[in-house]
């Protein structure tokens, strides 16, 4: 089996025992006494995606907090978790680092935590961006799959049959994944890496991305599962009451996430900005946007 991370990037990862019992994994990384800002990676992925955010970070006096959702790398299993689970997690996380307000950020399947964050978070949470972030799922006005690529189609499709049908579904994705390369990373992804993001895959970038996934997946499929269960599920969270400043990042071109979802979640929630790319990805969207999108938080939490 392909190493699932470094040993530098493994020597990053800390770990945090919570009240319940459970443990989280999660790194430190950027100025060391920035705004701290607080990450929720994609699905599948890992707490140290957020790896070559650091210079970025440390340019802009951020301190980056990113963990590993339960059931991915280290952390402990949720059976059963809500988006809105992330909130206790996020606030045990901050409160062991003896940091109070924050802001927060989540790519893809980040965004829905991230925004979860700044609902149930009001006094602490101060702004929050979803980039590429997915919307709910059984919005009426809302076609969810479509624009999507063919595996997610399948694949959220087998989630709402529930978790017998969803393991299966996703085991032959799941056994690659773990044990992908930079170099394979496009050709995993299939159908849903459009040419923008094809090109968006610099060496760095793909391994990565790759990296984080296979520290993800090295346990277990269970953070996987679990993640498109919640999705598929009510998140816990009322959009409507949200007060916080909430930045939509979306890719027009985005096979994964597509790109009716930002404006979907930019509409229901109040007072959110909404950053619609025509010419981005999933992976370009952040590649080519960072610096803007760290300056937009930070902006708002000032």
């Amino acid at each position: 089996m392909t190493s699932p991370v470094s040993q530098a990037l493994r020597q990053k990862i800390k770990t945090l025992e919570l009240p319940d019992g459970r443990t989280l994994d999660y790194i430190r990384l950027g100025a060391p006494k920035g705004l701290p800002l607080v990450c929720h990676h994609g699905t599948p992925g890992s707490s140290f995606v957020y790896d070559k955010w650091e210079a970025a970070a440390a340019a802009a006096d951020i301190t980056i907090i990113a963990y590993s959702r339960p059931g991915y790398g280290l952390s402990t299993r949720h059976p059963g978790r809500q988006v809105a689970d992330a909130v206790s997690d996020t606030a045990h996380l901050l409160d062991s680092l003896d940091m109070d307000t924050f802001i927060t950020a989540g790519w893809s399947g980040g965004g829905p935590h991230a925004i979860a964050c700044a609902a149930l978070m009001p006094d602490r949470c101060k702004a929050a961006a979803s980039l590429a972030g997915v919307a709910p799922y059984g919005a009426p006005d809302l076609d969810f799959m479509a624009g999507m690529g063919e595996e997610n189609i399948e694949e959220f499709s087998a989630a709402l049959e529930g978790e017998d049908v969803l393991r299966p579904a996703i085991a032959d994705a799941f056994k690659g994944m773990r044990e992908v390369t930079g170099p394979d990373l496009a050709d995993a992804f299939g159908s849903l890496i459009p040419p923008v993001d094809k090109a968006a895959f610099t060496e760095e970038v793909a391994d990565t991305l790759a990296a984080s996934i296979r520290w993800g997946l090295h346990v277990s499929m269970d953070g996987w599962v679990d993640d498109d269960l919640a999705f598929c599920r009510d998140w816990g969270v009322d959009l409507a009451s949200i007060k916080v400043p909430i930045a939509i990042w979306q890719g027009d071109l985005d096979k994964m996430v597509p790109g009716a979802h930002g404006p979907w979640l930019h509409e229901h929630i109040p007072g959110s900005t909404l950053y619609r790319e025509p010419d981005h990805g999933h992976i370009s969207l952040i590649t080519d946007n960072l610096p803007k999108v760290l300056e937009q938080l930070k902006n708002e939490a000032s």
